[in-house]
């Protein structure tokens, strides 16, 4: 069922997803009807592939409007950095964590999902730059930018990335990539491993220079080396696909398990997908469930579904369709249409849930308008009483205009 896993901090946002193979919803039958064991999850018509290249890296949004310096007061001006060869485009870097609106599973919907962590993490207690990071976590750019640039003055290479990562987003100074790029640059030079990261990020979308896909590949195995946590899976991704290196799933798998025990949601997600479908690793039904629920935990809507997919059916876990029921309420509520067409069907058959057609057709029809159409649904609307069906229909056109704009 796998095989999307996306280039995050690294991968690219934009994935191919093939309208021909839509998910498959919960084969949950009518009232009245006898009710299926299981809940068939069609196998995915093709190996995941790399995902293009998201558009412009994506940094988290200030609380506040941060101000920004005219002139970057005291700024120390990087050196010159060595030019880039073009390559294909690749993807984006500065995203922070974050779900992704459209779940992975069931795979065959599309490859996975970019790695959206942030390339730029805090030091450990104690190392050079906390006082720089506190300033940049609490929203105080100009301060950060101030101690990061006094820092970098002295050679300090952690002060170096974050002046990249403040130039590259527009924080407290104007937004120049090709400063973020030469800071980058100089920090990946001394070791600096998010800085390496960093760099990688750039030489694949060509921010701030040209492209290099090739140089961004090697840039990722060197992060990866270094223990960077969001290289290893985006190199694992194109170690998946056999892009810019040899393809590889075993040890794409290995990589994934490196970051999903340093717990990453993402590579927990897309390890258990290699778990169900024997890619890289022997078929696992129990392993997949158990690093599915370790990303459910952990706030991954994608998991979520699929670990509810899981419960339902008692795939690798012991079957609970009341626990099922629950977590595909909850990420309905988030805006993922897999989620509101399973809850739809639950309430619909009374499995999970008490019947509920008024509810069904709310959630049906949420799920329309988020592209999950179901043939079936729409037959069950025609069995149920005018007043209900309508009932519904307005619930639903409630919801939609009060929904927060997702994307």
């Amino acid at each position: 069922m796998m095989r999307r896993l996306l280039l995050c901090g690294v991968a690219a946002a934009a994935m191919m997803a093939a309208d021909a193979a839509r998910a498959q919803p919960l084969q949950i039958t009518p009232p009245g009807a006898q009710s299926p064991a299981s809940v068939p999850a069609k196998k995915p018509a093709h190996k995941p592939v790399a995902v293009k290249p998201a558009q412009q890296p994506v940094a988290a949004k200030p609380a506040h409007k941060p101000v920004v310096a005219k002139s970057a007061p005291g700024s120390v001006e990087p050196v010159a950095v060595k030019p880039a060869p073009a390559a294909p485009l690749s993807p984006s870097a500065f995203a922070p964590e974050q779900t992704p609106a459209v779940p992975f599973t069931p795979p065959e919907k599309s490859p996975p999902p970019a790695s959206q962590q942030a390339a730029l993490q805090s030091p450990p207690p104690g190392a050079k730059g906390d006082i720089a990071f506190g300033a940049f976590q609490r929203g105080n750019y100009l301060e950060a930018f101030k101690e990061a640039t006094r820092r970098a003055g002295e050679g300090d290479a952690v002060a170096m990335t974050l002046l990249g990562e403040l130039y590259a987003n527009g924080y407290g100074v104007p937004k120049d990539e090709k400063k973020a790029l030469a800071w980058f640059s100089l920090a990946a030079d001394r070791g600096d491993r998010q800085a390496i990261f960093a760099l990688a990020m750039f030489r694949f979308s060509g921010r701030g220079g040209s492209q290099d896909q090739a140089e961004a590949a090697a840039l990722l195995e060197k992060a990866a080396k270094l223990g960077h946590v969001a290289a290893m899976y985006n190199l694992a991704l194109l170690y998946l696909d056999g892009r810019q290196v040899r393809q590889d799933a075993a040890h794409a798998a290995e990589l994934m398990r490196k970051a999903a025990d340093a717990g990453s949601p993402e590579a927990q997600y897309a390890l258990a997908t290699l778990y169900k479908e024997g890619t890289g690793v022997p078929k696992d039904p129990a392993a997949a469930a158990k690093l599915l629920a370790a990303a459910a935990r952990s706030g991954n809507d994608a998991a979520r579904v699929e670990y509810a997919i899981a419960l339902f059916n008692g795939t690798g876990v012991p079957k609970d369709e009341s626990g099922a029921a629950a977590l595909f309420r909850k990420v309905a509520s988030h805006g993922n249409a897999v989620a509101q067409n399973r809850l739809a069907r639950i309430l619909a058959t009374g499995r999970g849930l008490p019947t509920d057609p008024i509810a069904a057709v709310k959630w049906h029809t949420i799920a329309k308008a988020g592209g999950e159409s179901d043939v079936w649904l729409e037959n069950y609307m025609q069995t149920i009483k005018e007043a209900d069906r309508t009932a519904g229909e307005n619930a639903a056109r409630l919801w939609l205009a009060h929904a927060q704009p997702r994307g």
